[in-house]
């Protein structure tokens, strides 16, 4: 069954402000094999004019999709999470994830389509800082497939 469009345009709560630290940035780093400085060491990012290391842009996956579980988790919406695959991701960066930012994340659906039987679901990541500073936007797209046995 295709999900409801008067979803479209909802937003959902603020999620409790996550800390991002050195060692959370240097392990995500790693995991990818991304060997620059500026994500290890605060002398290099220093360097390039950053107050501490920097998060890889990628980084931010991690906290924006743990904030569009409100999305998937939302039992109005009836995606049924067993049927999705992560169709797309994108960044907008107003500025790199620092060590020492607390993020908070709010999520809205900014699109709901259907192809062929499959749903597709276009969730907006709207992430600040503490100060209520924009930090970086996230647009990720799921797609529920259809059910072949229906």
């Amino acid at each position: 069954m295709a999900l409801d469009q008067s979803f479209v345009g909802r937003t959902y709560p603020p999620t409790d402000p996550y800390e991002v630290g050195r060692e959370k940035i240097r392990e995500f780093a790693e995991a990818i094999g991304d060997t620059n400085p500026a994500y290890t060491d605060a002398e290099a990012a220093k360097a390039l004019g950053y107050s501490d290391v920097i998060a890889p842009p990628t980084f931010v996956f991690a906290i924006t999709f743990k904030a569009a579980g409100q999305v998937i988790e939302d039992p109005q919406l009836g995606l049924d999470y067993s049927r999705v695959v992560h169709g797309d991701q994108k960044f907008a960066y107003t500025r790199p994830v620092r060590s020492g930012d607390r993020l908070s994340v709010t999520s809205t659906i900014e699109a709901i389509k259907s192809m062929a039987g499959n749903d597709i679901i276009d969730i907006r990541g709207e992430v600040h800082d503490e100060a209520g500073e924009h930090v970086v936007t996230a647009f990720t797209k799921l797609v529920a497939r259809a059910d072949r046995e229906a």
